[in-house]
């Protein structure tokens, strides 16, 4: 990552503070684009990684904050949080809606609300782990300071 920190990182920065955001931001030595890798380099279980998951439902985007041990059976997550479908964004609308690239999308710092999910699993971890703007920044935070900051409803990911 170059030396000055990307305006994504700078804008997640603010959002988190504004949100009254503990925990600390870290900046991993090499882009982490999957939870398993994430949590070899934070040393810490691949559950406790809080994945960013950004759905085109058809009528808008769905944030989905999913533990790294979960995948998202899409069509039981989208009947649970009332959407016709949960339909895997491309590029450039996850750009469109986070100001972020896959990879890298935080669950706050959006240009705009995202209706946001938060994947149960995650209450059982003491720390959690998600992205912060940028592929290879990271934050820790709780459960309930990330259903805090987020404004998300709870769901069971499958």
């Amino acid at each position: 990552m170059p030396e000055q920190e990307p305006a994504a990182v700078l804008r997640f920065k603010e959002a988190h503070s504004a949100r009254g955001g503990g925990g600390r931001v870290v900046i991993l030595p090499d882009r982490v684009h999957t939870a398993a890798l994430a949590a070899e380099a934070l040393g810490c279980e691949v559950g406790a990684i809080a994945n960013s998951l950004l759905f085109d439902t058809g009528a808008g985007p769905a944030l989905i904050l999913t533990s790294g041990a979960h995948r998202v059976d899409t069509d039981a997550t989208a009947q649970r949080i009332g959407v016709p479908r949960l339909k895997r964004a491309a590029p450039d609308f996850v750009r469109e809606h986070t100001g972020q690239v896959i990879g890298g999308v935080s669950p706050i710092g959006h240009p705009a609300p995202v209706p946001t999910w938060l994947d149960t699993a995650l209450r059982q971890y003491d720390v959690i782990w998600a992205a912060a703007g940028h592929p290879a920044a990271v934050f820790s935070t709780t459960y309930d300071e990330l259903l805090a900051m987020t404004g998300a409803t709870e769901v069971e990911v499958d």
